[in-house]
């Protein structure tokens, strides 16, 4: 089998806004359905965002691809992070994904067979977006715990007295057996990360995730050394894949960290879970940013023996977008494996008939 063309088809994605306290989505945005064709007629899909510059660095990669065998995915991967210096992780990653979905349907299995199977299902958690109150945190955390989730993700004000505040709150909505976690979004200096910790470590959070700005090593262990509850440092971490092992070394996190999206596709997120696993640590897998992405992390998740949750985010759904059945979460607060051939998701293909912007060649 032969790769004979990459194609790039931009459409309309329009949803309403919505924030963290430092960053902004949603509104009149776009998204690129990725084709990787192949001379045995299978095509692999994908999904990437970041609008007319992505796409076209993805076709700037053509020549790099056409006339090679799909299947040498790890040879693929391998020549293309040289070229995450000029061409966006996410690129990369996309193309990385296409190709494990067309290895699936030669296959005719689903991605996380092939990677190895751990399981079928896993427990979601409900990642918030922002609210102006601490009420309203407490109030959506209570609506998804009577709704049978198993877990609920703060993203707070980015102030340290306000996200105390935020996190006693929650807690005291959903009683001290829920499981709770706080992602600061790398928002504090290490001394208001401590006060922070500290804080939420007595309400018995199950983790604290990015206090820190995501390159201070430095902090970060020191910030390890004073706190007992588990910290989650490496969303993005520099360097994807290659990046983590100083971090295992410099003990600066508890748990690894990444996505398909951020660390340049499948085949480094599960380098990075096996590097985890090695130590005997947690490799908890971030959200994709879209739908295709999000299944993609979801066989991962599958795949591997150490990942305690699936990552809804933000839990109002705004992320899905293009799939005919997307992923739901079951009244048990269960999210179950894609079984169909490669991703095993149907893209919604009137939709992007009907959304198309551009199409790149």
């Amino acid at each position: 089998m032969k790769i004979t063309d990459i194609k790039l088809t931009l459409i309309n994605w329009e949803v309403e806004p919505w924030r963290t306290a430092t960053m902004h989505f949603g509104g009149k945005t776009s998204l690129g359905i990725v084709a990787v064709e192949t001379d045995e007629g299978i095509t692999g899909n994908a999904f990437l965002g970041g609008g007319a510059v992505r796409a076209m660095q993805l076709i700037q990669l053509k020549g790099r691809l056409i006339g090679r065998d799909p299947s040498d995915i790890g040879a693929i991967w391998k020549d293309l992070w040289p070229t995450h210096r000029g061409i966006h992780l996410a690129v990369i990653g996309a193309i990385d994904v296409a190709l494990w979905d067309i290895a699936g349907k030669a296959a005719d299995m689903p991605i996380h067979r092939l990677l190895g199977s751990s399981r079928t299902t896993v427990p979601a958690y409900a990642s918030a977006d922002w609210f102006a109150t601490a009420q309203e945190f407490a109030d959506e955390a209570r609506a998804f715990k009577d709704a049978g989730w198993l877990a609920y993700k703060i993203h707070p004000h980015a102030q340290w007295k306000s996200d105390i505040e935020i996190c006693a709150m929650v807690r005291e909505a959903v009683g001290d057996d829920y499981v709770l976690m706080l992602d600061s979004m790398w928002s504090y200096c290490y001394e208001d990360a401590l006060r922070v910790g500290r804080a939420i470590e007595k309400l018995d959070y199950f983790w604290y995730e990015d206090p820190l700005e995501e390159d201070d090593i430095y902090n970060y262990t020191k910030l390890k050394q004073k706190l007992d509850i588990p910290m989650i440092n490496t969303e993005f971490a520099p360097n994807g894949f290659y990046g983590m092992a100083q971090w295992v070394q410099a003990q600066a996190t508890d748990m690894l960290r990444g996505d398909v999206a951020v660390c340049g596709g499948i085949t480094p997120m599960v380098k990075i879970a096996h590097l985890a696993e090695a130590f005997h640590m947690k490799c908890e897998i971030h959200h994709g940013g879209n739908s295709l992405n999000n299944v993609a992390n979801l066989h991962v998740t599958m795949a591997i023996p150490n990942c305690d949750y699936y990552e809804v985010f933000p839990c109002s759904g705004a992320n899905k977008y293009a799939l005919v059945n997307d992923i739901e979460v079951d009244e048990n607060g269960m999210v179950h494996a894609f079984e169909g051939p490669g991703l095993g998701a149907e893209i919604d293909w009137d939709l992007v008939d009907r959304e198309t912007i551009k199409v790149y060649e």
